[in-house]
């Protein structure tokens, strides 16, 4: 299932087959089932269409969010970050299979996906609302990146991937549906309000998943963390944080502040 996921370029079609394959496991597991996990190599890097054109994120166009242009390249944008949300979470699934986990970890990354899916849709639907459509503008070409730096590394995927990336959306989403909500586009704002609102949960996944395998192992959460983020991030994180919507998920103020170079009393004064 996982596979046939990553290996389908077309986002309409990738998100149809992801959400058709989470309803066929839920549905399975609703029924008390056994499921067998299996094996598998996905591929390194996910089929992807022939639009959008991917560049070097310097490379990008920055259009300013107040002009009907700005919001559709942040609509856009958005979308493609879903879309690789969609791959990044089939892939956490197929990729450490060799790792013996619970059931639940498979329900809660298949939940995810299904969501993400969910999410590319609405994205698209709100682009072609406007005009426009997913493919239309290029898109950045680092997404991708921390899933080839975490290869062979379940703990620094967990690290990297929702307690890192994803929380970043806790953070910046707010004022996003704040830019909608001035423009009056309503679709706009109730999608990235449901995206808000569901991107909790997969960031409280990816902790929860580590801080169960930080136990397995006998580790220290916030220590492995630290390490696991030097190692495969690049760059400090960027305050300010939604300290509020990470507590929700999982992930307390002394995980993050110490990787952003800075401490909260001169973040909150700079």
């Amino acid at each position: 299932m996982a596979v046939a996921v990553l290996t389908t370029a077309d986002g309409r079609a990738k998100t149809a087959l992801s959400r058709g394959y989470a309803a066929q496991w839920q549905a399975a597991r609703a029924a008390g089932e056994v499921i067998e996990i299996g094996t598998v190599t996905p591929p390194l890097r996910p089929a992807r269409p022939a639009k959008p054109e991917l560049l070097n994120p310097r490379d990008v166009p920055h259009r300013k969010p107040g002009t009907e242009e700005g919001r559709i390249a942040l609509l856009h944008a958005v979308a493609h970050i879903e879309l690789n949300a969609v791959d990044l979470h089939w892939d956490i699934i197929a990729r450490f299979s060799d790792t013996k986990l619970p059931l639940g970890y498979y329900d809660d990354w298949v939940k995810a996906a299904d969501e993400e899916s969910k999410h590319f849709n609405l994205m698209c639907d709100c682009l072609e609302e406007l005009g426009s459509h997913y493919g239309a503008l290029p898109a950045h070409a680092g997404m991708w990146r921390a899933a080839e730096d975490t290869v062979d590394d379940l703990m620094g995927r967990l690290a990297v991937v929702p307690m890192v990336l994803e929380a970043r959306g806790l953070d910046v989403t707010p004022g996003m549906i704040k830019i909608f909500k001035q423009a009056k586009l309503i679709s706009a704002v109730d999608a990235l309000e449901t995206i808000y609102a569901e991107e909790v949960h997969h960031v409280a996944y990816g902790s929860k998943w580590f801080h169960f395998l930080c136990g397995r192992h006998d580790l220290d959460p916030t220590g492995v963390f630290h390490d696991l983020v030097r190692k495969y991030f690049h760059g400090n994180l960027k305050p300010p944080f939604n300290e509020e919507k990470r507590t929700e998920a999982g992930i307390p103020p002394d995980f993050y502040w110490p990787l952003a170079g800075t401490g909260p009393v001169s973040a909150g004064s700079s």
